[in-house]
């Protein structure tokens, strides 16, 4: 294993032991009881999260977020995008026509109970062109076309 890793970090890369045992059991058990078991191997994230993060991370990829009335979708754009960048993942027409976004950090929202309780508490901002977005960001695009 040791062998393994040195290999690995030679390449720039990582290696992440997964047991399709504990996976197994980890299906089997409701949200509550997953984080028990996982607290008693000592666990933050089962081995399927964790391999999904360093496969993100490997691959320079990262994740935000928009949210309304209808639904809230999560979107995958290189580390380092900007955020017209990031909004023409969603649409050609929002990159084009990017004027600004409204950000909050993905924890902020959910601690806020969203954007009116985020704009309460100064944790709301605007950007312009040039921000570079943060994992786990909380975006509304403004664009015109």
């Amino acid at each position: 294993m040791q062998k393994l890793k040195q290999i690995a970090a030679t390449e720039g890369s990582n290696v992440v032991l997964v047991s399709a045992q504990v996976e197994s059991e980890i299906m089997q058990l409701d949200k509550d009881e997953r984080e028990i078991f996982l607290e008693e191997l000592g666990l933050k994230h089962s081995g399927l999260q964790t391999l999904i993060r360093a496969t993100y991370n490997q691959l320079g990829l990262q994740t935000y977020f928009t949210t309304g009335e209808k639904e809230t979708r999560a979107w995958t754009i290189t580390r380092g995008s900007t955020a017209p960048q990031a909004a023409g993942v969603i649409h050609s027409d929002f990159e084009r026509g990017f004027i600004k976004c409204e950000t909050v950090s993905f924890d902020d929202f959910i601690a806020c109970g969203g954007y009116p309780g985020a704009k309460e508490n100064g944790l709301w901002r605007l950007e312009g062109r040039d921000y570079i977005v943060q994992e786990g960001d909380v975006l509304l695009f403004k664009f015109n076309v």
